[in-house]
């Protein structure tokens, strides 16, 4: 039994090797594979010892294979090795990573969502004679080993919440997050909470999580990785991916496929190795900390060593993080630092790893700056050094004016006001007395005044509309050239509605894009928006200099990419300026629908964080305009993907800091701005006729297999979910942004 036992191993070893390496054939494994199937007839004649020494000596053989075909290994073979039933899950590690545990979230199938595991772990370590058993929360998506309840890994928005509710109560107990993601995506639905909104949720909360965190990768596709991979120390499993998309994604929108047309394996190849995806392509552009190495062909259940070694860097990294925010800790940080691989294992420096109210500002502050040095060269900033001065000069002056305005005079003068109140209401104690005796003697003398007339007159006069600043004659506001068009546009809406045909001349000048029937909204250019909401020669931008690039070196992108910049006339899909809306100061942030879908990469996510971080000093609310977004850009990898993170902490520093950050979404928005930066604000609105979600229809379609109806993404039915406040008449924008202005959020405004 023995013998056959070693013989299926070594059967399913070969196996294995030719499923990763899909449809390209090796002739050494098929000639092990042949050996191994006529193993016993070849050798019926052997005793059972010789037969065992044989099957050893065939073992190390295919050892030897393994190695070398690892060494060949393409990124598309890493993917296939992720998504292989063999691979380790989170239930491995839990067993075998962690002295004890306690699943908390809900067990197996008889779970809100069963493919997010939650579970209070233990890790034992021993000190001289006394075992430390040190807690942490241990949370991951779990894949299982072909068990189809888990859904693949695809998170639900309510098992994401799941993971995001016991995080917070890590938090609360002080205890360390360990977090895996195996994942190749969150199931895209729009179903409350929504996977868009929770995600953001995620995201948000997890920036201001007061423990520390540590996220390990195997297999990280897009959001669905971000909702539980934003982290202090990120580590990666050598033979795992993280990547913005699927390289079958990414080749179906490279190759321009529509219904369910598969892309050939060339253009998906391609798609793995130029999107860097590979554990060695994120560290080298610092989007990981340490790469966790596998045996050879990836870890497998049996890899018992290989726990050993997780549990030796997750341990390791909690370590350093907990040490780079204490203050007494040179020796033991040195110690952990320098130890090499023999030593990894050794457990000897002991760290304790509860932090203080101190530690945990620290701790916020290091992961901020962390997330802000990323993507640093996945951009070009084509400024002048007397534009970098300037522009280094106006944000030091307005840090200045706001720490010396509102942190110091603002103090003192909230004491001297209050001061002053109070001495008023005591003084209107007298002065009411004396008023009541004078109009007592001025009734009884039967004389008027001309201070009582005036007073009778104001309060019974007719009010008269007050005239909006009107722009001087030689100006002209933007109208759409789709307004010289010589045509009539039916309205979408016409057959259902009666709706009659518009004169484009009047459709997209006087009536804004909106059909004066139904009201239905027509996409209008950004610079409509720019010209029609923005006070008058008040808008300014900054930072246009700031350009996209082509980081990963990604085929013919740089030609698109030019094409966009020479049609448009911007270097990236953001724009970020500064104006006025009925006199009320604002900073804003535009993601431009015509450059690239308004798709955010490396570039957008830069400017979208300065913006802010100048927001911030100068005190201005924020407007994020949408005109348009879909999604990350697929072709900067990596480099798109960290934008949700990194731009999402900027956005909760801005919003902790007191200030005001509204959403407005216009025609499609989808995907990653949606499920970080853009989801997470508290004040998000809609233009009318906009769509807005996760996933579109098609991908919807391949992944779960459910055909929507056509409005599921419009902006009534997220209304309706609660994913959006309010929709917006496109002719009413500028009002009821200044009455948001004035009304909701931001105690530390300019104008508060």
């Amino acid at each position: 039994m023995d013998i056959e036992k070693k013989l299926d191993g070594l059967i399913k070893r070969v196996q294995y090797a030719r499923d990763i390496l899909g449809d390209t054939e090796d002739r050494r494994l098929t000639a092990f594979a042949r050996k191994l199937d006529t193993f016993l007839d070849r050798n019926i004649n052997l005793t059972q010892a010789e037969l065992w020494d044989k099957l050893n000596t065939v073992s190390e053989s295919l050892a030897v294979l393994e190695k070398d075909i690892d060494n060949t290994l393409t990124p598309m073979d890493k993917v296939r090795i992720v998504r292989h039933s063999e691979r380790i899950c989170l239930k491995d590690i839990l067993e075998n990573v962690y002295d004890n545990y306690t699943v908390v979230g809900g067990k197996d199938d008889m779970s809100i969502d069963p493919g997010m595991v939650i579970a209070r772990a233990y890790l034992a370590r021993r000190i001289g004679k006394k075992v430390h058993n040190q807690p942490v929360m241990v949370v991951g998506q779990e894949k299982g080993h072909g068990q189809e309840f888990r859904n693949g890994g695809c998170i639900k928005p309510w098992g994401n919440a799941n993971a995001l509710r016991y995080m917070k109560v890590a938090a609360r107990e002080n205890i360390p997050i360990h977090t895996y993601v195996f994942t190749p995506g969150s199931y895209p639905i729009e179903d409350y909470p929504g996977a868009a909104q929770q995600i953001a949720e995620n995201i948000y909360e997890m920036c201001g999580l007061e423990v520390p965190v540590i996220s390990v990768i195997s297999e990280g596709g897009s959001g669905g990785a971000e909702a539980i991979a934003m982290a202090d120390k990120r580590l990666m499993l050598s033979h795992g991916y993280y990547s913005v998309i699927s390289p079958e994604g990414a080749a179906a929108i490279e190759g321009r496929l529509r219904g369910g047309q598969r892309a050939p394996a060339e253009l998906i190849n391609s798609c793995a190795k130029h999107q860097c995806i590979t554990a060695a392509d994120n560290l080298k552009f610092g989007y990981i900390d340490s790469i966790i190495h596998e045996p050879p062909l990836g870890s497998r259940p049996e890899h018992f060593d290989f726990y050993k070694t997780v549990r030796a860097e997750v341990i390791r990294a909690t370590d350093e993080v907990v040490l780079s925010v204490k203050g007494l800790s040179p020796f033991r940080g040195a110690a952990i630092k320098n130890r090499n691989k023999k030593e990894l294992t050794d457990e000897s420096v002991f760290v304790r790893w509860s932090i203080n109210s101190n530690e945990k500002d620290r701790l916020l502050w290091k992961r901020y700056k962390k997330y802000r040095r990323m993507a640093q060269d996945a951009y070009e900033d084509k400024r002048t050094l007397v534009e970098k001065i300037n522009s280094a000069k106006v944000d030091a002056m307005a840090a200045a004016y706001s720490t010396v305005r509102y942190d110091l005079i603002k103090k003192y003068q909230s004491k001297l006001q209050r001061i002053v109140e109070e001495t008023k209401d005591e003084l209107h104690v007298i002065t009411n007395k004396v008023d009541r005796l004078k109009q007592r003697v001025i009734g009884k003398t039967g004389f008027s005044t001309k201070e009582n007339s005036e007073v009778e007159f104001a309060l019974t006069k007719l009010s008269a509309q007050k005239d909006e600043d009107i722009p001087p004659a030689d100006y002209r506001h933007f109208i759409s050239p789709r307004a010289s068009e010589d045509r009539e546009i039916t309205c979408p809406n016409a057959e259902e509605n009666g709706c009659l045909e518009i004169w484009a001349r009047d459709l997209f000048d006087e009536f804004g894009g909106v059909c004066p029937t139904c009201g239905h909204h027509f996409p209008m250019e950004y610079r409509w928006y720019l010209a029609n909401v923005f006070d008058w020669g008040t808008v300014r931008e900054f930072n246009k200099s700031i350009c996209a690039i082509n980081p990963t070196n990604f085929p013919n992108y740089q030609q698109r990419l030019d094409a966009a910049k020479e049609k448009t006339g911007l270097q990236s899909g953001c724009i970020t300026f500064e104006g006025h809306i009925k006199h009320t100061k604002v900073t804003c942030a535009t993601l431009v629908a015509p450059f690239r879908g308004g798709s955010v990469g490396a570039a957008e996510g830069e400017k979208f964080i300065r913006a802010l971080e100048l927001a911030g000093k100068k005190r201005y609310p924020f407007l994020a305009y949408v005109h348009g977004t879909a999604g990350i850009r697929i072709q900067e990898g990596t480099n798109g993907l960290i934008q949700m993170p990194r731009c999402t902490l900027a956005v909760r520093r801005y919003i902790e800091s007191g200030g005001l950050y509204i959403v407005l979404y216009d025609t499609n928005s989808y995907a990653g701005p949606v499920a970080s930066f853009l989801g997470c604000s508290p004040y998000q609105y809609a233009v009318r006729s906009s769509r807005l979600g996760f996933a579109g229809p098609g991908v919807i379609k391949e992944t779960t297999g459910l055909d929507i109806p056509p409005d599921y993404h419009s902006a009534y039915n997220a209304l309706s979910r609660g994913h959006i406040q309010d929709i917006w008449d496109r002719r009413d924008i500028r009002r009821n942004l200044h009455q948001a202005f004035l009304t909701v959020g931001g105690r530390n405004l300019y104008y508060r």
